[in-house]
């Protein structure tokens, strides 16, 4: 059973990340913020598909459910001062 801690690292090894938190205790779904300058100029439908090649064939296999909030460093910024 996958837990968020090694979702987590699976997602950080394969994308640069700022910042990365994963929650999820039932072992298929889970939610994460990813924060990433690879973002930058990219859709939020882009950016989440950068997360999906991350985690390859996990997300066929091992993940039932992801929900992803991804940020660019500067949006991740001006979200914590709200």
């Amino acid at each position: 059973m996958l837990t968020a801690h090694e979702l987590k690292n699976y997602i950080v090894k394969g994308l640069a990340c700022d910042h990365a938190e994963v929650r999820g205790d039932d072992g298929q779904h889970f939610e994460a913020v990813i924060v990433s300058p690879l973002f930058a100029g990219k859709t939020r439908v882009q950016q989440h598909q950068q997360v999906y090649q991350a985690l390859g064939d996990r997300m066929r296999s091992e993940i039932h459910a992801l929900s992803l909030q991804t940020f660019t460093p500067e949006a991740w910024a001006k979200s914590i001062l709200q």
